[in-house]
Protein backbone atom coordinates (compact mmCIF):
# COMPACT_ATOMS: atom_id res chain seq x y z
CA UNK A 1 0.00 0.00 0.00
CA UNK A 2 0.98 3.49 -0.81
CA UNK A 3 0.67 6.46 1.15
CA UNK A 4 -0.98 9.66 -0.17
CA UNK A 5 1.32 13.15 0.24
CA UNK A 6 -1.07 16.01 0.98
CA UNK A 7 -0.28 19.47 -1.03
CA UNK A 8 -0.96 22.40 0.53
CA UNK A 9 -0.13 25.44 -0.98
CA UNK A 10 0.10 29.23 0.58
CA UNK A 11 1.43 30.72 -2.19
CA UNK A 12 -1.60 32.96 -1.50
CA UNK A 13 -0.84 33.85 2.32
CA UNK A 14 2.97 32.51 2.75
CA UNK A 15 3.62 33.66 -0.99
CA UNK A 16 1.92 37.24 -0.84
CA UNK A 17 4.36 37.85 2.06
CA UNK A 18 6.79 38.89 -0.74
CA UNK A 19 7.61 42.77 -0.99
CA UNK A 20 5.46 43.71 -3.81
CA UNK A 21 3.27 40.46 -4.02
CA UNK A 22 0.06 41.63 -2.30
CA UNK A 23 -2.35 40.63 -4.34
CA UNK A 24 -6.13 41.80 -4.79
CA UNK A 25 -8.95 40.26 -4.37
CA UNK A 26 -9.84 39.12 -8.02
CA UNK A 27 -5.99 37.91 -8.56
CA UNK A 28 -5.87 35.77 -5.57
CA UNK A 29 -9.96 34.66 -6.95
CA UNK A 30 -8.11 33.52 -10.23
CA UNK A 31 -5.12 32.02 -8.52
CA UNK A 32 -7.26 29.75 -6.49
CA UNK A 33 -9.41 28.41 -9.15
CA UNK A 34 -6.21 27.53 -10.90
CA UNK A 35 -4.98 25.85 -7.60
CA UNK A 36 -8.49 24.03 -7.55
CA UNK A 37 -7.66 22.50 -11.11
CA UNK A 38 -4.02 21.64 -10.35
CA UNK A 39 -6.26 19.42 -7.72
CA UNK A 40 -4.38 21.14 -4.84
CA UNK A 41 -5.29 19.41 -1.82
CA UNK A 42 -5.21 22.46 0.68
CA UNK A 43 -5.53 26.00 -0.51
CA UNK A 44 -4.19 28.38 2.49
CA UNK A 45 -6.46 31.60 1.55
CA UNK A 46 -5.22 34.33 3.62
CA UNK A 47 -4.60 35.34 7.04
CA UNK A 48 -8.40 36.42 7.71
CA UNK A 49 -8.22 38.09 10.98
CA UNK A 50 -5.36 40.47 9.84
CA UNK A 51 -7.52 42.96 7.63
CA UNK A 52 -11.03 43.28 6.03
CA UNK A 53 -9.61 42.74 2.62
CA UNK A 54 -7.99 39.48 3.69
CA UNK A 55 -11.18 38.41 5.57
CA UNK A 56 -13.29 39.25 2.15
CA UNK A 57 -10.21 36.89 -0.08
CA UNK A 58 -10.29 34.12 2.46
CA UNK A 59 -14.38 33.86 2.42
CA UNK A 60 -14.50 34.70 -1.22
CA UNK A 61 -12.11 31.67 -2.03
CA UNK A 62 -14.07 29.50 0.33
CA UNK A 63 -17.42 30.54 -1.59
CA UNK A 64 -15.69 29.76 -4.90
CA UNK A 65 -13.70 26.59 -4.28
CA UNK A 66 -15.38 23.21 -4.08
CA UNK A 67 -12.69 20.41 -4.67
CA UNK A 68 -9.71 22.03 -2.23
CA UNK A 69 -9.92 21.94 1.55
CA UNK A 70 -9.79 26.19 1.94
CA UNK A 71 -7.53 26.92 5.14
CA UNK A 72 -7.05 30.40 7.21
CA UNK A 73 -4.39 31.38 9.28
CA UNK A 74 -4.80 32.66 12.84
CA UNK A 75 -2.70 33.39 15.48
CA UNK A 76 -3.25 31.00 18.62
CA UNK A 77 -6.10 33.52 20.09
CA UNK A 78 -10.06 33.14 20.27
CA UNK A 79 -10.29 36.38 18.53
CA UNK A 80 -7.92 35.49 15.22
CA UNK A 81 -9.62 31.74 15.95
CA UNK A 82 -13.10 32.85 15.60
CA UNK A 83 -12.41 35.43 12.36
CA UNK A 84 -10.99 32.45 10.19
CA UNK A 85 -14.07 30.08 11.58
CA UNK A 86 -16.47 33.17 9.73
CA UNK A 87 -14.27 33.57 6.84
CA UNK A 88 -14.31 30.04 6.32
CA UNK A 89 -18.60 29.23 7.27
CA UNK A 90 -18.81 28.90 2.95
CA UNK A 91 -15.73 26.41 2.16
CA UNK A 92 -17.69 23.20 1.04
CA UNK A 93 -14.08 21.77 3.49
CA UNK A 94 -12.50 24.17 5.54
CA UNK A 95 -9.37 24.22 8.24
CA UNK A 96 -7.83 26.48 10.55
CA UNK A 97 -4.45 27.02 11.04
CA UNK A 98 -2.90 28.18 13.95
CA UNK A 99 0.35 29.27 15.10
CA UNK A 100 2.56 29.87 18.05
CA UNK A 101 6.19 30.39 18.22
CA UNK A 102 7.71 28.10 20.98
CA UNK A 103 11.46 28.80 20.55
CA UNK A 104 13.33 30.21 23.55
CA UNK A 105 13.79 33.44 21.20
CA UNK A 106 10.75 33.91 20.40
CA UNK A 107 9.28 33.20 23.31
CA UNK A 108 11.60 35.85 25.22
CA UNK A 109 11.79 38.48 22.35
CA UNK A 110 8.03 38.83 20.60
CA UNK A 111 5.75 36.99 22.81
CA UNK A 112 7.50 37.90 25.97
CA UNK A 113 5.81 34.77 27.46
CA UNK A 114 7.12 32.15 29.66
CA UNK A 115 6.98 28.49 28.05
CA UNK A 116 4.24 27.50 30.82
CA UNK A 117 2.07 30.15 28.99
CA UNK A 118 3.05 29.28 25.61
CA UNK A 119 1.69 25.55 26.56
CA UNK A 120 -1.58 26.56 28.15
CA UNK A 121 -2.24 28.99 25.04
CA UNK A 122 -1.20 26.49 22.73
CA UNK A 123 -3.45 24.04 24.58
CA UNK A 124 -6.67 26.50 25.02
CA UNK A 125 -6.34 27.84 21.72
CA UNK A 126 -6.89 24.12 20.01
CA UNK A 127 -9.70 23.81 22.06
CA UNK A 128 -11.43 27.09 21.38
CA UNK A 129 -10.97 26.00 17.78
CA UNK A 130 -11.97 22.41 17.67
CA UNK A 131 -15.20 23.47 19.17
CA UNK A 132 -15.98 25.81 15.74
CA UNK A 133 -14.47 23.24 12.87
CA UNK A 134 -13.30 19.60 12.95
CA UNK A 135 -10.10 20.10 10.82
CA UNK A 136 -7.41 21.66 12.96
CA UNK A 137 -3.52 22.53 12.26
CA UNK A 138 -1.36 23.40 14.84
CA UNK A 139 2.37 25.35 14.05
CA UNK A 140 4.63 25.57 16.55
CA UNK A 141 6.42 28.94 14.75
CA UNK A 142 9.92 28.05 14.74
CA UNK A 143 9.70 24.68 15.39
CA UNK A 144 12.88 23.72 14.18
CA UNK A 145 15.04 25.82 16.65
CA UNK A 146 12.67 25.17 19.38
CA UNK A 147 13.83 22.38 22.24
CA UNK A 148 12.78 19.33 21.39
CA UNK A 149 11.40 18.40 25.45
CA UNK A 150 9.12 21.48 25.17
CA UNK A 151 8.37 21.03 21.99
CA UNK A 152 6.85 17.15 22.33
CA UNK A 153 5.43 18.50 25.18
CA UNK A 154 3.03 21.38 23.47
CA UNK A 155 2.24 19.04 20.43
CA UNK A 156 1.58 15.93 22.72
CA UNK A 157 -1.01 18.78 24.44
CA UNK A 158 -2.85 20.24 21.38
CA UNK A 159 -3.10 16.55 19.55
CA UNK A 160 -4.95 15.55 23.05
CA UNK A 161 -7.01 18.50 22.59
CA UNK A 162 -7.65 17.99 18.66
CA UNK A 163 -5.22 18.93 16.19
CA UNK A 164 -5.47 17.23 12.92
CA UNK A 165 -2.37 18.05 11.71
CA UNK A 166 0.94 19.12 12.77
CA UNK A 167 3.30 21.46 11.33
CA UNK A 168 6.83 21.99 12.04
CA UNK A 169 8.08 25.11 10.07
CA UNK A 170 11.75 25.81 9.46
CA UNK A 171 10.80 29.40 9.75
CA UNK A 172 13.86 30.92 9.35
CA UNK A 173 15.56 28.24 6.78
CA UNK A 174 18.20 26.97 8.85
CA UNK A 175 17.50 22.95 8.56
CA UNK A 176 20.07 20.73 6.92
CA UNK A 177 17.84 17.83 5.20
CA UNK A 178 19.47 15.13 6.91
CA UNK A 179 19.23 16.72 10.59
CA UNK A 180 15.35 18.19 10.08
CA UNK A 181 14.81 14.42 8.53
CA UNK A 182 15.46 13.17 11.87
CA UNK A 183 14.50 16.34 13.58
CA UNK A 184 10.33 15.04 12.83
CA UNK A 185 11.06 11.29 12.96
CA UNK A 186 12.36 11.88 16.96
CA UNK A 187 9.61 13.97 17.58
CA UNK A 188 7.06 11.50 16.27
CA UNK A 189 8.89 8.56 17.86
CA UNK A 190 8.66 10.63 21.29
CA UNK A 191 5.01 11.98 21.29
CA UNK A 192 2.47 8.60 22.43
CA UNK A 193 -0.87 10.32 20.44
CA UNK A 194 1.61 11.43 17.29
CA UNK A 195 -0.51 8.86 15.08
CA UNK A 196 -3.69 10.54 15.87
CA UNK A 197 -2.03 13.60 13.53
CA UNK A 198 -0.97 14.19 9.79
CA UNK A 199 2.56 15.39 9.99
CA UNK A 200 3.63 18.29 8.15
CA UNK A 201 6.58 20.16 7.11
CA UNK A 202 6.88 24.08 6.27
CA UNK A 203 10.58 24.95 5.07
CA UNK A 204 11.90 28.11 3.62
CA UNK A 205 14.52 28.54 1.59
CA UNK A 206 17.25 30.70 3.01
CA UNK A 207 20.08 28.23 2.44
CA UNK A 208 18.65 26.68 -0.87
CA UNK A 209 17.42 23.38 0.70
CA UNK A 210 13.57 24.19 1.11
CA UNK A 211 12.73 21.28 -1.05
CA UNK A 212 15.43 19.08 0.37
CA UNK A 213 14.56 20.21 3.69
CA UNK A 214 11.59 18.92 2.86
CA UNK A 215 11.23 15.82 1.11
CA UNK A 216 13.63 14.56 4.29
CA UNK A 217 10.50 15.84 6.53
CA UNK A 218 8.56 13.00 4.53
CA UNK A 219 11.02 10.31 4.06
CA UNK A 220 12.96 10.21 7.00
CA UNK A 221 10.63 11.94 9.06
CA UNK A 222 7.24 10.30 7.66
CA UNK A 223 5.40 13.59 7.42
CA UNK A 224 2.74 13.17 5.56
CA UNK A 225 1.95 16.90 4.25
CA UNK A 226 4.15 19.16 1.99
CA UNK A 227 3.48 23.50 2.52
CA UNK A 228 4.82 24.91 -0.74
CA UNK A 229 4.03 27.51 -2.70
CA UNK A 230 4.11 28.04 -7.20
CA UNK A 231 7.45 29.37 -7.90
CA UNK A 232 8.76 28.94 -4.14
CA UNK A 233 7.08 32.22 -3.98
CA UNK A 234 7.88 33.71 -0.57
CA UNK A 235 9.61 36.27 1.61
CA UNK A 236 13.05 36.40 1.78
CA UNK A 237 14.72 33.94 -0.43
CA UNK A 238 11.52 32.04 -0.76
CA UNK A 239 9.11 28.98 0.50
CA UNK A 240 9.08 24.92 -0.77
CA UNK A 241 8.86 24.82 -4.54
CA UNK A 242 5.20 23.11 -5.18
CA UNK A 243 6.37 22.17 -8.53
CA UNK A 244 10.00 20.50 -7.36
CA UNK A 245 8.62 18.59 -4.56
CA UNK A 246 5.40 17.11 -6.85
CA UNK A 247 7.30 16.10 -9.71
CA UNK A 248 10.36 15.27 -7.31
CA UNK A 249 8.10 12.33 -5.62
CA UNK A 250 6.56 11.24 -8.84
CA UNK A 251 9.44 11.18 -10.80
CA UNK A 252 10.90 8.99 -8.12
CA UNK A 253 7.83 6.98 -7.01
CA UNK A 254 10.35 3.95 -6.71
CA UNK A 255 11.98 5.68 -3.78
CA UNK A 256 9.48 7.79 -1.97
CA UNK A 257 6.38 4.96 -3.11
CA UNK A 258 4.11 7.82 -2.02
CA UNK A 259 0.46 8.90 -3.99
CA UNK A 260 -0.20 12.76 -5.35
CA UNK A 261 -3.63 14.05 -6.30
CA UNK A 262 -2.26 16.66 -8.32
CA UNK A 263 -2.62 17.11 -12.02
CA UNK A 264 0.68 18.09 -13.01
CA UNK A 265 -0.64 19.03 -16.97
CA UNK A 266 -1.80 22.09 -15.06
CA UNK A 267 1.61 23.56 -13.46
CA UNK A 268 3.09 25.45 -15.79
CA UNK A 269 -0.40 27.39 -16.39
CA UNK A 270 -0.35 27.98 -12.51
CA UNK A 271 3.42 29.11 -12.51
CA UNK A 272 3.05 31.69 -15.27
CA UNK A 273 -0.09 32.73 -13.22
CA UNK A 274 0.92 33.56 -10.57
CA UNK A 275 4.42 35.32 -12.01
CA UNK A 276 2.43 37.40 -14.57
CA UNK A 277 0.25 38.56 -11.30
CA UNK A 278 2.82 39.18 -9.09
CA UNK A 279 5.44 40.07 -11.51
CA UNK A 280 8.30 38.07 -9.96
CA UNK A 281 10.10 36.75 -12.72
CA UNK A 282 10.92 33.24 -13.45
CA UNK A 283 14.50 32.45 -14.00
CA UNK A 284 15.06 30.50 -17.05
CA UNK A 285 16.74 27.64 -15.47
CA UNK A 286 13.90 26.97 -13.03
CA UNK A 287 13.12 23.38 -12.44
CA UNK A 288 10.18 22.28 -13.70
CA UNK A 289 8.78 25.50 -14.72
CA UNK A 290 11.91 27.54 -16.33
CA UNK A 291 12.13 28.17 -19.95
CA UNK A 292 15.71 26.40 -20.63
CA UNK A 293 13.98 23.58 -18.18
CA UNK A 294 13.75 21.21 -21.12
CA UNK A 295 15.95 22.91 -23.48
CA UNK A 296 19.25 21.20 -24.92
CA UNK A 297 22.10 23.05 -26.43
CA UNK A 298 24.56 20.23 -26.53
CA UNK A 299 24.51 18.68 -29.49
CA UNK A 300 25.65 15.45 -28.09
CA UNK A 301 22.38 15.93 -25.67
CA UNK A 302 20.19 17.06 -28.63
CA UNK A 303 20.97 13.50 -30.35
CA UNK A 304 20.01 11.79 -27.29
CA UNK A 305 16.95 13.21 -26.85
CA UNK A 306 16.29 12.65 -30.55
CA UNK A 307 16.92 8.97 -30.68
CA UNK A 308 15.23 8.41 -27.01
CA UNK A 309 14.17 10.66 -24.62
CA UNK A 310 15.38 9.11 -21.90
CA UNK A 311 18.85 9.64 -22.54
CA UNK A 312 18.74 13.12 -21.04
CA UNK A 313 15.29 13.67 -20.05
CA UNK A 314 13.32 12.05 -16.83
CA UNK A 315 9.97 14.20 -16.59
CA UNK A 316 7.90 14.91 -19.89
CA UNK A 317 7.27 18.50 -20.53
CA UNK A 318 3.57 17.69 -21.56
CA UNK A 319 3.55 16.16 -18.26
CA UNK A 320 3.72 19.68 -16.57
CA UNK A 321 2.31 21.55 -19.16
CA UNK A 322 4.63 22.63 -21.69
CA UNK A 323 3.81 22.49 -25.46
CA UNK A 324 5.24 20.46 -27.81
CA UNK A 325 4.44 22.82 -30.50
CA UNK A 326 5.56 26.43 -29.32
CA UNK A 327 3.55 28.04 -32.22
CA UNK A 328 0.60 27.85 -32.10
CA UNK A 329 -1.23 30.19 -33.37
CA UNK A 330 -1.54 33.46 -36.18
CA UNK A 331 -3.05 36.04 -37.90
CA UNK A 332 -5.97 33.87 -39.38
CA UNK A 333 -6.57 31.63 -36.27
CA UNK A 334 -10.15 31.84 -35.37
CA UNK A 335 -12.08 32.23 -32.71
CA UNK A 336 -12.67 28.53 -31.62
CA UNK A 337 -9.30 27.84 -32.05
CA UNK A 338 -7.88 30.62 -29.65
CA UNK A 339 -10.75 29.51 -27.15
CA UNK A 340 -9.50 25.98 -27.48
CA UNK A 341 -5.97 26.82 -26.62
CA UNK A 342 -7.05 28.68 -23.89
CA UNK A 343 -8.68 25.33 -22.38
CA UNK A 344 -5.45 23.54 -23.06
CA UNK A 345 -3.75 26.38 -21.52
CA UNK A 346 -6.41 25.61 -18.11
CA UNK A 347 -7.19 29.35 -18.69
CA UNK A 348 -10.61 29.60 -17.40
CA UNK A 349 -12.89 32.88 -18.74
CA UNK A 350 -15.55 34.07 -16.29
CA UNK A 351 -17.74 34.54 -19.41
CA UNK A 352 -18.16 34.53 -23.10
CA UNK A 353 -17.83 38.43 -23.27
CA UNK A 354 -14.16 37.65 -21.54
CA UNK A 355 -13.11 35.30 -23.94
CA UNK A 356 -14.50 37.65 -27.16
CA UNK A 357 -12.52 40.42 -25.77
CA UNK A 358 -9.23 38.85 -25.34
CA UNK A 359 -9.97 37.62 -28.87
CA UNK A 360 -9.76 41.19 -29.80
CA UNK A 361 -7.12 41.74 -28.53
CA UNK A 362 -5.30 38.42 -29.79
CA UNK A 363 -6.37 39.59 -33.02
CA UNK A 364 -5.09 42.79 -32.70
CA UNK A 365 -1.45 41.29 -31.47
CA UNK A 366 -1.40 39.04 -34.23
CA UNK A 367 -1.29 41.99 -36.74
CA UNK A 368 1.24 43.17 -35.31
CA UNK A 369 3.33 39.98 -35.14
CA UNK A 370 3.47 36.68 -37.42
CA UNK A 371 3.25 34.21 -34.40
CA UNK A 372 1.56 34.22 -31.67
CA UNK A 373 3.10 31.61 -28.49
CA UNK A 374 1.90 30.55 -25.64
CA UNK A 375 3.10 32.60 -23.73
CA UNK A 376 1.80 35.53 -25.53
CA UNK A 377 -1.95 33.88 -25.12
CA UNK A 378 -1.21 33.86 -21.39
CA UNK A 379 -0.56 37.70 -21.10
CA UNK A 380 -3.63 38.65 -23.13
CA UNK A 381 -5.50 36.53 -20.25
CA UNK A 382 -4.36 38.03 -17.85
CA UNK A 383 -4.52 41.23 -19.05
CA UNK A 384 -8.43 40.46 -19.88
CA UNK A 385 -8.77 39.40 -16.07
CA UNK A 386 -7.00 42.25 -14.81
CA UNK A 387 -9.44 44.36 -16.46
CA UNK A 388 -12.44 43.14 -14.44
CA UNK A 389 -10.64 44.80 -11.17
CA UNK A 390 -11.85 48.00 -9.97
CA UNK A 391 -8.94 50.12 -11.86
CA UNK A 392 -8.99 54.06 -11.02
CA UNK A 393 -5.94 54.21 -13.67
CA UNK A 394 -6.31 52.71 -17.42
CA UNK A 395 -4.19 52.92 -20.26
CA UNK A 396 -5.51 54.84 -23.75
CA UNK A 397 -2.64 55.11 -25.89
CA UNK A 398 1.12 57.01 -26.05
CA UNK A 399 3.27 58.67 -28.49
CA UNK A 400 6.70 59.35 -27.97
CA UNK A 401 10.14 60.87 -30.01
CA UNK A 402 13.29 60.01 -29.26
CA UNK A 403 16.37 60.50 -31.10
CA UNK A 404 20.73 60.70 -30.26
CA UNK A 405 21.97 63.93 -29.14
CA UNK A 406 18.18 64.74 -27.96
CA UNK A 407 16.37 64.65 -25.10
CA UNK A 408 13.02 62.42 -25.53
CA UNK A 409 9.51 63.34 -24.86
CA UNK A 410 6.40 61.06 -24.31
CA UNK A 411 2.59 62.14 -24.07
CA UNK A 412 0.63 59.53 -22.44
CA UNK A 413 -3.38 59.32 -22.40
CA UNK A 414 -4.44 57.54 -19.60
CA UNK A 415 -7.75 57.21 -17.60
CA UNK A 416 -8.14 58.47 -14.32
CA UNK A 417 -11.73 57.11 -12.56
CA UNK A 418 -13.40 56.69 -16.40
CA UNK A 419 -12.18 60.08 -17.60
CA UNK A 420 -9.05 60.42 -20.21
CA UNK A 421 -6.55 62.73 -19.26
CA UNK A 422 -2.82 63.18 -20.80
CA UNK A 423 0.38 64.31 -19.07
CA UNK A 424 3.24 64.85 -20.84
CA UNK A 425 7.03 65.09 -19.92
CA UNK A 426 10.85 64.76 -20.86
CA UNK A 427 12.82 62.24 -19.47
CA UNK A 428 16.29 60.77 -19.75
CA UNK A 429 15.09 57.66 -21.97
CA UNK A 430 11.91 57.39 -23.88
CA UNK A 431 10.75 54.61 -20.72
CA UNK A 432 11.40 58.02 -17.95
CA UNK A 433 10.20 59.91 -19.92
CA UNK A 434 6.68 58.20 -20.51
CA UNK A 435 6.42 57.01 -16.76
CA UNK A 436 7.39 60.73 -15.50
CA UNK A 437 4.80 62.02 -17.89
CA UNK A 438 2.07 59.46 -16.24
CA UNK A 439 3.83 60.85 -12.66
CA UNK A 440 3.11 64.58 -13.79
CA UNK A 441 -1.08 64.38 -13.67
CA UNK A 442 -1.04 61.52 -10.85
CA UNK A 443 1.32 63.35 -8.38
CA UNK A 444 1.88 60.18 -6.08
CA UNK A 445 4.97 60.29 -5.09
CA UNK A 446 5.49 56.90 -4.86
CA UNK A 447 9.51 55.87 -5.15
CA UNK A 448 10.49 53.16 -7.82
CA UNK A 449 12.44 50.62 -5.98
CA UNK A 450 12.18 48.11 -9.48
CA UNK A 451 11.73 48.49 -13.05
CA UNK A 452 12.22 44.63 -15.26
CA UNK A 453 11.98 43.56 -18.67
CA UNK A 454 11.26 40.19 -19.40
CA UNK A 455 10.67 38.98 -23.15
CA UNK A 456 8.36 36.49 -22.87
CA UNK A 457 8.95 34.87 -25.94
CA UNK A 458 12.54 34.48 -28.04
CA UNK A 459 12.52 37.30 -30.76
CA UNK A 460 12.60 40.69 -31.11
CA UNK A 461 9.33 40.21 -32.11
CA UNK A 462 8.38 39.22 -28.96
CA UNK A 463 6.28 41.09 -26.58
CA UNK A 464 7.93 42.62 -23.77
CA UNK A 465 6.97 42.13 -19.79
CA UNK A 466 7.61 44.87 -18.02
CA UNK A 467 7.51 44.80 -14.27
CA UNK A 468 7.47 47.94 -12.00
CA UNK A 469 7.43 48.04 -8.03
CA UNK A 470 6.42 51.26 -6.06
CA UNK A 471 6.85 51.96 -2.31
CA UNK A 472 4.85 54.48 -0.99
CA UNK A 473 4.23 55.01 2.90
CA UNK A 474 5.46 51.78 3.28
CA UNK A 475 3.67 49.84 0.86
CA UNK A 476 5.27 48.12 -1.92
CA UNK A 477 3.09 46.87 -5.03
CA UNK A 478 3.99 45.12 -8.43
CA UNK A 479 2.47 46.13 -11.39
CA UNK A 480 3.43 44.02 -14.39
CA UNK A 481 2.27 45.27 -17.95
CA UNK A 482 3.14 43.70 -21.69
CA UNK A 483 3.07 44.90 -25.40
CA UNK A 484 5.13 44.47 -28.63
CA UNK A 485 6.52 48.11 -27.54
CA UNK A 486 8.44 48.24 -24.52
CA UNK A 487 7.46 51.76 -23.50
CA UNK A 488 3.25 51.00 -24.06
CA UNK A 489 4.58 48.04 -21.57
CA UNK A 490 5.96 49.80 -19.22
CA UNK A 491 3.44 52.28 -18.89
CA UNK A 492 0.47 49.60 -18.68
CA UNK A 493 2.78 48.01 -15.76
CA UNK A 494 3.31 51.64 -13.92
CA UNK A 495 -0.75 52.00 -14.00
CA UNK A 496 -0.91 48.85 -13.27
CA UNK A 497 1.16 49.61 -9.61
CA UNK A 498 -0.81 52.59 -9.15
CA UNK A 499 -3.98 50.69 -8.91
CA UNK A 500 -2.32 48.64 -6.38
CA UNK A 501 -1.07 51.05 -4.85
CA UNK A 502 -4.46 53.40 -4.29
CA UNK A 503 -6.24 50.09 -3.08
CA UNK A 504 -6.18 50.79 0.62
CA UNK A 505 -5.91 46.81 1.51
CA UNK A 506 -3.79 46.17 4.80
CA UNK A 507 -1.20 43.82 5.18
CA UNK A 508 0.14 42.15 8.19
CA UNK A 509 3.16 39.43 7.82
CA UNK A 510 2.30 36.42 9.52
CA UNK A 511 3.70 33.03 10.73
CA UNK A 512 6.91 31.65 8.57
Amino acid sequence: MTDKLIIFDTTLRDGEQSPGASMTRDEKLRIARQLERLKVDVIEAGFAASSNGDFECVKAIAEAVRDSTICSLARANDRDISRAAEALKPAASGRLHLFLATSALHMEKKLRMTPDQVFEQAKLSVRFARNLMGDIEFSPEDGYRSDPDFLCRVLEAVIKEGATTINVPDTVGYAIPELYGNFIKNLRERIPNSDKAIWSVHCHNDLGMAVANSLAGVKIGGARQVECTINGLGERAGNCSLEEVVMAVKTRKDYFGLDLGIDTQHILAASRMVSQTTGFVVQPNKAVVGANAFAHASGIHQDGVLKARDTYEIMRAEDVGWSANKIVLGKLSGRNAFKQRLLELGVAMESEADINNAFAKFKELADRKSDIFDEDILALASDESASHDNEQYGFVSLSQHSETGERPQASVVFTVAGKEVKGESDGNGPVDASLKAIESHVKSGAEMVLYSVNAISGSTESQGEVTVRLQNSGRVVNGVGADPDIVVASAKAYLSALNKLQSKADRVAAQG
